[in-house]
């Protein structure tokens, strides 16, 4: 079979890295193709270019080159309705229609549906304009939960400590720092715990778990300074016992795909659920249509089942034919080497040489690299994830980390804790 991921991050490295292994392309003569992709990428996946706003190339590409199976890695594309438009055109996707997409491209349609089926949320004021926002405030008792309702990059929440920071970080938001998807903001209660990541697979009907990590949005040591799209993570999330993961299926995910098929919108493709776990049991966070990154980097690295298999079900409706999937039992981590000055204005074109970061058993996955003049360059905030594993999370920490001070990239930076949580909890 052959099979196209479109993106070009570390989510992407990670999912063409595990499908190149599957045996649909390993065994049975099948090709793997990523557009754009990146110079990691190019290791395992024939790179091609395509714009993925251009559904119709896209589909043609398809049509021309067998593929079987599409992967949609990122979140806009799947917003902007693109596995609609290849399912109209007979092709199989991994990955939401533009509808149930709307569970990440809306944070005011996700706590509707939550309003809707019963799901334990934090409570909320959906805001159009300035002025009502901060009316709304005057509901809510400070930390304050700030959070854009459309797709901002994971950037798109502030969590201010009073009042006066609150209503600054208001008139940025609707001053467009974050754009169109800060012109409707969703202001929440704060929810006092932990935070987690839950992952699961739906074909629409059927759900199954997928696994489960933590990682680390602030771009400081001690989880300190602006949120980021992620500085680090691992898994398994071992404070997500067997209990929590059978209450957040029965409790959140379940209702969830329930709902969105009974609106006539089910939901097919990864379901990221972000949960915060309250004295009162796990609340849903928030909704991601497609793998987290970093999270993606980890659970790839710990996955033993046949990814294509389980994507193939799950697009082709086919899920309950499967066994629930396996993973090691390892904790795996990685660390995110970034670009100075990332989360704001990254600095770009610095060299990286890995210097054999490889060679320790650790797997580098390039999330913002390009080729210049043959030579390994910075291109994206966020640009290496250096991932390895080890029997516990002590281990697979020092492995990681082993690897990252191999790694030659002067204009680059990274958190020094990554996992300090559970290492401190062990």
């Amino acid at each position: 079979m052959n099979i196209l991921v479109l993106g070009g991050g570390g989510r992407e490295h990670a999912l063409c890295w595990k499908l190149a292994q599957s045996d649909a392309i390993a065994k049975d003569g099948g090709k793997l193709f990523a557009a754009p992709g990146n110079p990691g990428i190019a290791e395992c996946a024939q790179l091609v270019s395509l714009d993925a706003r251009d559904h119709g190339a896209v589909a043609g590409f398809c049509a021309q080159n067998a593929i079987g199976l599409v992967v949609i890695g990122p979140e806009a594309p799947l917003v902007d309705g693109l596995a609609d438009s290849l399912r109209e055109a007979g092709i199989a996707v991994f990955g939401p229609s533009k509808a149930a997409a709307q569970l990440e491209g809306s944070k005011n349609f996700t706590k509707a549906l939550c309003d809707k089926a019963g799901i334990p949320t934090a409570a909320y004021v959906h805001c159009t304009s300035l002025e009502q926002a901060k009316q709304a405030l005057a509901t809510f008792a400070p930390p304050f939960v700030l959070k854009a309702d459309g797709l901002a990059a994971g950037k798109g929440v502030v969590i201010a400590e009073s009042e006066e920071e609150a209503r600054e970080a208001l008139e940025e938001m609707f001053g467009g720092a974050f754009g169109e998807a800060g012109a409707e903001v969703v202001i929440e209660e704060f929810m006092a715990g932990e935070e987690a990541s839950f992952f699961a697979l739906t074909d629409g009907e059927t759900v199954i778990p997928f696994g489960t990590a933590q990682d680390h949005k602030r771009v400081g040591e001690g989880d300190t300074g602006p949120n980021t799209g992620g500085m680090g993570a691992y898994s398994p999330a071992r404070v997500l016992d067997d209990a929590l993961v059978a209450e957040t299926m029965e409790r959140i995910v379940f209702p969830t795909v329930r709902q969105l098929r009974k609106d006539g919108t089910p939901y097919v493709g990864v379901l990221y659920a972000g949960l915060m776990l309250t004295e009162d049991g796990p609340r849903l966070v928030e909704y991601n249509c497609r793998f987290g990154d970093p999270e993606c980097q980890v659970l790839m690295m710990r996955l033993e089942s046949d990814l294509a298999q389980y994507m193939l079900a799950a697009a082709s409706g086919a899920l309950s034919a499967l066994p629930e999937p396996t993973f090691a039992e390892d904790t795996a981590m990685t660390v995110v080497m970034a670009a100075k000055g990332y989360p704001g204005t990254p600095e770009k074109g610095g060299a990286i040489t890995l210097n054999g970061a490889e060679d320790t058993g650790a797997k580098v996955f390039h999330a913002g690299t390009s080729s210049k003049d043959g030579a390994l360059v910075a291109s994206g905030g966020r640009v290496l994830n250096v991932t390895a594993t080890g029997p516990d999370t002590r281990a697979a920490r020092d492995a990681a980390y082993a690897a990252v001070e191999k790694v030659d990239f002067p204009s680059g930076f990274y958190r020094k804790d990554i996992g300090w949580r559970e290492i401190e909890r062990s």
